[in-house]
């Protein structure tokens, strides 16, 4: 059998298998007990969140305060409360407070000194973020 008398895998395949991908990886990730140095965070996603955390300021806590204490604190990555839904978060490694003190991984900087398996959620997020409305 030869590359051609494969069956193509849909996008819906394709989005599942990268799904199931990211989840594996930020349950690893959540296994880490101490705190990755915080990369920063992307021009645009700055912007966006800004905006949100002053059109909505008690649903996120603002935007420069979570910022503040990633990078004093260092960041953690988390689950939800389904964890095979997709939804993981970063937040400061000192909050237990998922709701005021999220981000999304795509939001964060790569960088090149950056955690391998954190670089590869990031990106895991972004693409998944690109091929459907999770």
């Amino acid at each position: 059998m030869n590359q051609f008398d494969q069956p193509s895998h849909s996008p819906e395949e394709t989005r599942e298998q990268k799904k199931a991908k990211y989840i594996i990886l930020a349950r690893e990730l959540n296994e880490v007990r101490e705190g990755f140095p915080f990369p920063g965070i992307n021009e645009e996603s700055y912007d966006r969140l800004k905006e949100v955390a002053e059109k909505y300021p008690d649903y996120t806590a603002p935007i420069d305060e979570i910022i503040e204490r990633c990078k004093a604190q260092g960041i953690k990555v988390v689950l939800g409360k389904n964890p095979n839904s997709g939804n993981v978060f970063i937040m400061p490694f000192g909050s237990d407070n998922i709701e005021m003190d999220n981000l999304f991984p795509r939001h964060l900087k790569i960088i090149a000194e950056m955690d391998e398996k954190l670089k590869k959620l990031i990106l895991l997020n972004q693409e998944l973020k690109s091929i459907s409305f999770y």
